[in-house]
């Protein structure tokens, strides 16, 4: 009788049964179903605190060219670039006398600056832009208007920075 028994628990153990493996992957996809949103939150926490400190790592530069360069924030004169958004970039990233001038070495006239180093703009985690389009109109101090077009907007009359992806203008 013994022998009998044995015989018959190993071939019930030899293969799962089709309740066993519907209720494996049941739990699977349970698990899957929780822990995937949880992935894709951390993804975006991470990009927007990546946004944030971008944020405020320009826009201290910006200020920091504001005060040395008689309350004139970068991109309001070129300085010797052909545009005002190479005009804030280069104003930002090279040296640059107390008119805004740009120079790529420092000397007794060309003191100030860089502003941030790499020579470029911190990119938008949002949209993979680090380019920035400058408004030389606007005003109205409360205007944050994005279009998503560049990686970052600045109104350089009134010194505001945004995310320019069309979605963190409040940030």
């Amino acid at each position: 009788m013994k022998d009998l028994l044995a015989g018959t628990r190993q071939k019930g153990c030899a293969a799962f049964t089709l309740i066993e493996m519907l209720i494996v992957i049941i739990i699977l996809g349970i698990l899957a179903m929780v822990i995937i949103p949880q992935i894709g939150t951390t993804t975006d926490d991470a990009r927007l605190s990546t946004l944030r400190t971008n944020l405020n790592s320009m826009r201290n530069a910006v200020e920091l060219y504001y005060v040395q360069h008689n309350n004139t924030y970068p991109g309001a004169v070129l300085g010797g670039a052909a545009s005002p958004e190479e005009a804030f970039v280069q104003q930002l990233t090279r040296y640059t006398d107390a008119d805004g001038n740009i120079a790529t070495v420092r000397n007794a006239t060309f003191r100030y600056g860089p502003y941030l180093r790499g020579g470029a703009l911190a990119m938008n985690p949002f949209n993979n832009k680090n380019d920035v389009k400058l408004d030389t109109t606007e005003d109205d101090i409360t205007v944050r208007e994005s279009d998503g077009t560049t990686g970052w907007k600045f109104y350089a009359i009134t010194g505001i920075l945004i995310a320019n992806d069309g979605a963190h203008d409040n940030e």
